[in-house]
């Protein structure tokens, strides 16, 4: 098996918080660190970077240690072969799009006119050959973000750092900055860890997750695999999924305030089920019939989902729903409302928690 490009563990105090995270990055690879806010996500940016010193662990880049305590191995952030997007991309505001790109090339040691040529092959790579002599404030929120990627791939980095590249931006340019940023971090030959909030930015760009809460790796693996069976609260928000923990016993698994549940899967001991919010089927007096659960809630808050009204739902256990305008107005859903929910064993999703 190929050694990663990019191995670290990432310790790092913090008053009274810890990062401890491992990460690995093969050559040509985008890994996606996903977590709330208080993760640790910029901790870890930050420290693969060389902006904050690690308390323990180690960051290996190609084999060369550039911050490894125990071995009191140091090498400061601009001597890194590391190219850094920050989320406001930091742009020196007196510098053209031009100076701005050639800025790294030139801290490496590059003449002025080498610098400013490599600047103009990357702005004619990212879509801007006609914006060289133009300043940040000149240049809109996309244009600046290409600016920043550009700026950051023209040193050639062994690893490449995206902090929220597209939070900046509205809900068109995101889209199709996106795909520009997609189709360079194809063309990457290096290492790219991408820190984000958002799933879709890690499910578009991304080959694997990894997902960090409080300081400590929860999940890791490809987008299938986490989505189909996420192992927190967290990520099965981030999915849109329902999430419990429960103990199975063959067909049934008893999860939340002595609901039991019958799955379609057989299995026994600790166990997550998971199940979308449309499968969840409201009704005004108990069902008869097909679903085999069913159970009593009450409605604590509906909010527009797209085209339908997600029901937020309180009982044995706490429940999401989505139903139709019509179905909502049929039942008269209101906060407080008493209703039956239900869920066919079919639609249900259970597998081991360990």
């Amino acid at each position: 098996m190929t050694a990663p490009l990019l191995d670290a563990r990432l310790v790092v105090d913090r008053g009274t918080f810890r990062l401890d995270v491992p990460v690995t990055v093969a050559a040509g690879e985008v890994v996606a660190v996903l977590g709330p806010n208080g993760a640790g996500k910029t901790t870890a940016l930050r420290a693969l970077a060389g902006l904050q010193p690690l308390t323990a662990g180690h960051v290996t880049l190609g084999g060369v240690d550039l911050d490894h305590p125990d071995r009191r191995a140091w090498t400061p952030a601009e001597r890194r072969p590391v190219g850094v997007v920050f989320q406001d991309y930091l742009l020196f505001p007196h510098l053209s799009a031009r100076d701005n790109v050639a800025f790294g090339p030139r801290r490496h040691g590059v003449d002025r006119r080498t610098a400013r040529r490599t600047a103009d092959e990357w702005l004619t790579r990212v879509g801007l050959s006609g914006y060289a002599g133009r300043r940040p404030g000149q240049l809109s929120g996309g244009q600046a973000q290409r600016v920043a990627l550009a700026r950051a791939l023209a040193v050639a980095p062994a690893l490449l750092l995206l902090d929220e590249p597209l939070a900046a931006l509205d809900a068109r340019t995101r889209l199709d900055t996106r795909a520009e940023l997609q189709r360079h971090l194809t063309a990457h030959g290096g290492a790219t860890v991408l820190v984000t909030h958002d799933p879709l930015d890690a499910l578009v760009l991304a080959d694997r997750l990894v997902i960090v809460e409080g300081g400590r790796v929860v999940q890791e693996g490809d987008a299938v695999t986490v989505t189909a069976r996420p192992r927190t609260d967290y990520v099965a928000r981030l999915v849109g999924l329902n999430l419990y923990r429960g103990h199975a016993a063959g067909h049934t698994v008893r999860v939340g305030d002595g609901l039991t549940l019958t799955v379609a899967d057989r299995l026994d001991g600790e166990v997550f089920v998971a199940f979308r919010p449309a499968a969840v089927a409201l009704h005004p007096h108990r069902p008869d019939g097909s679903p085999r659960n069913t159970w009593p809630a009450t409605v604590v808050g509906v909010q527009r989902h797209g085209d339908n009204l997600r029901v937020q739902l309180d009982g044995p256990i706490a429940v999401a729903a989505d139903v139709t305008p019509a179905a909502a107005a049929q039942l008269r859903l209101a906060p407080g409302q008493p209703v039956w929910a239900a869920v066919k064993a079919a639609e249900t999703n259970a597998y081991p928690a360990t």
